[in-house]
């Protein structure tokens, strides 16, 4: 299973020939390479896909915050269903 996170683009890096960006992704602000979409359609504020390192799509702001939300829940089923095991009873 491939597992994309949302990130917005903070800036376009100069110098780099539309090949990377800063992604802001909840608050942490990382280079990401851009060089799978079409050069000049992504512009600052803009929303993507990021898979490894990679921008893989360009997602609207509405789909960002929907994988953005998904990606919440399973971080709480997984804590909770860890939480679970830690308190059952031992075999």
């Amino acid at each position: 299973m491939c597992l994309a996170i949302p990130g917005q683009v903070a800036e376009l890096v100069p110098d780099s020939d539309d090949q990377l960006a800063v992604i802001d992704v909840v608050g942490v602000k990382r280079k990401i390479n851009i060089g799978l979409l079409p050069p000049g359609s992504l512009a600052p504020g803009d929303w993507v896909l990021i898979h490894v390192g990679f921008a893989m799509s360009k997602v609207d702001e509405r789909e960002a915050a929907e994988a953005l939300a998904v990606l919440e829940m399973m971080g709480q089923a997984f804590d909770e269903e860890l939480r679970a095991v830690a308190e059952s009873d031992p075999v």
